[in-house]
């Protein structure tokens, strides 16, 4: 499979999984489509070159530095505005697709590390 191939799919399950992330109740589907968003980007770390590495260890970096700094952010600002809350929300789960969508945070959180270790691990 091509790396543009590869790219696609993973774009694809970020959109299905934000989609599925804002549902109220993605049951089981959710949490498959979390787990299969991971698949991609393990791939590319595999077969990748040393830049699609870098990549993958930067997008994982950077996803778990925002999702660090949303969560605080929410908690600081839980006594505003429901507006302001619901808006943190719905960044939050821009920013830490598939968190959301597999419904068990920690499952998320844990794959995007694995995938921050694995390629950091493997650029060397």
């Amino acid at each position: 499979m091509s790396k543009k191939m590869l790219y696609a799919l993973w774009g694809a399950l970020f959109v299905l999984c934000a989609v599925l992330g804002l549902l109220p109740d993605a049951g089981v589907w959710g949490i498959a489509a979390a787990l299969i968003f991971f698949l991609p980007p393990a791939w590319l770390l595999y077969r990748g070159d040393r830049q699609t590495r870098c990549l993958v260890r930067n997008l994982s970096a950077l996803s778990l530095a925002l999702t660090a700094v949303m969560l605080v952010v929410s908690m600081l600002t839980a006594a505003g505005s429901e507006t302001l809350g619901n808006s943190l929300h719905y960044v939050l789960g821009i920013i830490s697709v598939p968190m959301f969508a597999a419904r068990y945070w920690v499952l998320s959180l844990f794959l995007w590390a694995c995938l921050l270790v694995a390629a950091g691990k493997k650029g060397r």
